[in-house]
């Protein structure tokens, strides 16, 4: 019986996961608390000092503490490094100097630092998504007039 115990299996690292799902839900926790709050409304100092930590302490831990994360786990529990080759599957990326035909070669090192940028994309346009709903939540949709034969959008008489 093949038996694998997912708490010592190397794809699995917990720091890894609850900093990425702790930032994502703290990221997105700014939503709910947006739609209660009045567009315009002024905020007083403690609520901007509050606030302004707060948006440090999620830029801390999503560019800082989960992209570390995952290169510690790739580094200590996968054995991801530059003399680590990556083959792939039935050898088809064996470098030139192995006998295979691929001219570049190929180490997990450099998976991991591209899985490390794809975390900062991620989490950019997550930011990026915030911010401007943030800036856009209250707005009122303007409808558009219809419009003559002529092209001219129709008014009312009032």
């Amino acid at each position: 019986m093949i038996a694998i115990d997912v708490l010592k299996w190397p794809g699995v690292n917990q720091a890894f996961i609850v900093s990425f799902v702790a930032a994502v839900l703290l990221t997105l926790a700014v939503i709910p608390y947006g739609q209660r709050r009045k567009k315009g409304q002024t905020f007083t100092w403690g609520e901007a000092m509050l606030a302004s930590t707060y948006a440090f302490g999620v830029l801390f831990l999503t560019y800082g503490v989960v992209p570390h994360q995952w290169i510690d786990h790739a580094d200590k529990n996968l054995g991801w490094s530059k003399d680590k080759l990556m083959l792939g599957p039935g050898q088809i990326l064996k470098p030139q100097s192995l006998g295979g035909w691929n001219p570049i070669t190929l180490q997990y090192e450099a998976l991991r630092d591209i899985i490390v940028v794809l975390i900062h994309a991620v989490f950019f346009g997550l930011n990026v998504f915030v911010v401007i709903w943030w800036q856009n939540r209250g707005k009122e949709v303007q409808k558009e007039l219809p419009v003559s034969s002529y092209g001219r959008p129709l008014v009312k008489k009032a």
